[in-house]
């Protein structure tokens, strides 16, 4: 597959808020509005992460269950975007909002990093409504956008639904401990991160604490724009910066670079 197009580069000068700036003890959950919005106002790029609605919207929102940060019982994808839209989320009493209705409060004020969250359930080819729903809300976004999943198949649905939009691959070391859900040989063919080229990426989104990984050097000698995730403080970032052209953040105040 071609290479899809590059990350631009205001991707690589602030710092990401990894699901927004939150801060769930001072009422600014993960993937809530008022976390995008402090984002924002510190001048910082916003990861967010899509799931799928029954009605096949995509909704701004982690985890698969609503438990955690809502209280609530049940799956995401057994409710209606406006069944979400009416379930508070813990730490501020928001709802759970559509893509759509972030687009519309980002505007472009800040360079988006949307994450496609497996909907296979084994990072398996059983994909590609929530990515033509997401291609289908960012028609006529004007701001900076990439889209990335952990599932390969994913990325190439989003090379055909979203061809003009940079995509890239979200990589970890898979340790099979961390990937319970896998199958051992599914995380073994996962960890060389051998689907770059077939996916058409740009970039890879790194697990932190791996990026001493030799494949992910071999990348950027090749050119493809390397993040990270989850950086937690100031002293992992500086780490992580001698590999990495960006970090994913949470936790502390990362510094904006300045213009």
């Amino acid at each position: 597959m071609t290479q899809g197009p590059p990350l631009p580069p205001v991707f690589l000068r602030a710092p990401i808020a990894h699901r927004g700036l939150h801060d769930g003890e001072h009422g600014i959950p993960e993937n809530s509005r008022a976390a995008f919005r402090a984002a924002i106002a510190g001048g910082y790029g916003i990861e967010l992460d899509v799931q799928m609605s029954s009605d096949g919207k995509a909704i701004v929102f982690h985890d698969y269950g609503l438990s955690r940060l809502t209280g609530a019982d049940g799956m995401l994808r057994d409710k209606t975007a406006e069944d979400l839209s009416r379930i508070p989320l813990l730490a501020n009493g928001e709802g759970i909002p559509t893509l759509a209705e972030v687009l519309a409060l980002v505007a472009g004020r800040a360079p988006l990093l949307i994450e496609i969250k497996d909907q296979d359930g084994e990072m398996g080819p059983d994909t590609g409504q929530l990515e033509v729903s997401t291609a289908r809300d960012l028609q006529g976004y004007h701001g900076p956008v990439a889209l990335m999943s952990f599932n390969p198949h994913s990325v190439a649905a989003l090379a055909a639904a979203a061809p003009g939009i940079p995509r890239g691959l979200t990589t970890c070391a898979y340790d099979p401990a961390d990937w319970p859900e896998l199958p051992a040989a599914t995380c073994d063919e996962l960890r060389g991160i051998p689907d770059y080229d077939r996916t058409g990426s740009s970039f890879i989104s790194h697990q932190g604490n791996d990026l001493g990984n030799a494949r992910v050097a071999e990348l950027k000698s090749s050119g493809a724009a390397i993040l990270c995730w989850t950086i937690r403080s100031a002293a992992q970032e500086a780490e992580a910066r001698r590999v990495a052209d960006n970090v994913t953040f949470e936790g502390y105040a990362a510094e904006v670079p300045e213009d």
